[in-house]
């Protein structure tokens, strides 16, 4: 599997979400938030700035959930990624 153009290929991470009292938000609660964390599975072929096994947040209103090979794979465009971890 290969991303062309400006689109990346993430596999989202779960991630645990804090408040600032130590309490932890339910997935229920995180999906409320705009912003999701992921590891960049492929770049494509006009993205340098951002690499396989990158890990990124990106935008979640603005990318696509695919199924391929019985796997949910995200793809965003590289315009959409807000941070590189």
């Amino acid at each position: 599997m290969k991303a062309i153009g400006k689109n990346i290929i993430i596999k989202t991470v779960d991630e645990e979400v804090k408040t600032s009292s130590g309490l932890v938000l339910s997935g229920e609660d995180t999906n409320q938030l705009r912003y999701k964390r992921g590891v960049v599975i492929n770049s494509g072929t006009e993205v340098s700035a951002i690499k396989a096994g990158d890990e990124v947040y990106y935008d979640k209103a603005n990318s696509y959930v695919m199924i391929v090979n019985d796997e949910h794979c995200v793809i965003i465009q590289e315009r959409d990624v807000v941070l590189v971890l």
